[in-house]
């Protein structure tokens, strides 16, 4: 109602936002028929259709607050859902074929290549360094991690950047496969890994605490992320907690990866529509590409050096979509050799990229003044 008169939201509709009313029903579709990462997929779609309603006032940022604008400003930033999120991806986590192998962390570094060059080729093309930064771990195929550092340094393209780190988490399938089959032959696909060392419980303890310790000491601004991801591994593997483990695991992660989902979806608005848009969707591509790539052919390079082979597949796996990255690793060995089972070995790599791409964050953060 304006002045006495009545309008519809039909009188406001304009070709952005029945762009993003397409994209948000792309998603929508992606989660549902091709069941991309339904999880995040589902309701970032229908957060995106929500705030680009027109006259609903869900995003208002004057007078009575828009629900959106509510859970976006004090859930998104003011970082609570981005960092509660790692709790549960923490008590989700067997660091247990990483301990068991730690060589395979090499894989897990190796693969952030994407993160480093997809920077730099975003700062080429005139981006600022926090965009750029924002824009390169889309190449961890990491979805809070990316919402965390683009939070920080560049909000004003948070929501694209979310919606390309989701949207490539959901096309590893397909993205990852014609690199392995083009940088590995058919008897590199074939390595049947030595056999794992059981992992004592010791171990697993220790590993959440040091590794802590550590990245947090040489990287102090990824300590929130890292800190309570390691946090939730504990949960997992002390024992002692198995209602805090399993709330962790399950109710938490559901109800906040909801909400972030959709405040996230939310800031996704007609207005931020651009040629850089469609810039940082083929740089996310490029970075999760490359990522890929970087971590097969470190993995051929270190069985140059290594008496018992690592099958170079798992160098995929680097990429810290989990476990959907070491999934297509064990896809792509069983369809070399039936009987190769590489699943446990492609963990390794992929919870260390997990580590990885959250140190590049922390990196970025320190360099760029995000704290």
């Amino acid at each position: 109602m304006f002045g006495g008169m009545y309008y519809t939201g039909l009188e406001f509709l304009n070709p952005g936002r029945l762009v993003l009313f397409g994209i948000g029903l792309l998603l929508v579709y992606m989660a549902i028929k091709k069941e991309w990462e339904p999880y995040e997929l589902l309701p970032l779609g229908v957060g995106i259709m929500l705030a680009n309603f027109p006259l609903t006032y869900m995003m208002s940022t004057t007078g009575q607050l828009g629900i959106l604008y509510i859970l976006y400003h004090y859930g998104i930033i003011w970082i609570v859902l981005p960092t509660l999120i790692f709790v549960g991806l923490g008590a989700m986590t067997d660091f247990g074929p990483l301990i068991a192998d730690p060589k395979l962390m090499i894989l897990g570094v190796a693969a952030q290549i994407g993160i480093y060059t997809s920077f730099l080729g975003a700062i080429a093309l005139g981006f600022t360094p926090a965009e750029a930064a924002s824009i390169g771990i889309i190449g961890g195929a990491d979805g809070p991690t990316t919402i965390f550092i683009t939070t920080r340094l560049a909000p004003h393209i948070l929501g694209v950047t979310a919606v390309a780190a989701y949207t490539y988490i959901g096309m590893v399938p397909f993205i990852q496969p014609p690199i392995s089959r083009l940088l590995t032959t058919k008897e590199e696909r074939k390595i049947r890994m030595k056999q794992m060392r059981k992992v004592s419980k010791t171990e697993k303890m220790l590993f959440p605490i040091l590794t802590a310790v550590v990245v947090i000491l040489l990287v102090p601004q990824a300590g929130t992320i890292v800190g309570l991801f390691m946090f939730g591994n504990l949960l997992r593997e002390s024992g002692v907690v198995p209602r805090l483990a399993k709330a962790a695991s399950n109710e938490l992660t559901n109800l906040v990866t909801m909400f972030l989902a959709f405040a996230v979806g939310a800031s996704l608005t007609a207005d931020v529509l651009s040629v850089k848009v469609v810039l940082v969707f083929l740089l996310g591509l490029a970075a999760v590409a490359v990522g890929s790539a970087g971590g097969v052919l470190v993995a051929k390079l270190m069985n140059l050096f290594l008496k018992d082979k690592i099958n170079p597949l798992i160098g995929a796996a680097g990429v810290s979509a989990v476990p959907a990255a070491a999934r297509v690793a064990q896809r792509e060995a069983l369809n070399a050799d039936p009987h190769n089972h590489i699943l446990m070995y492609a963990m390794a790599p992929n919870v260390a990229g997990v580590i990885g791409s959250a140190t590049a964050a922390g990196a970025f953060l320190g360099m760029l003044g995000g704290f």
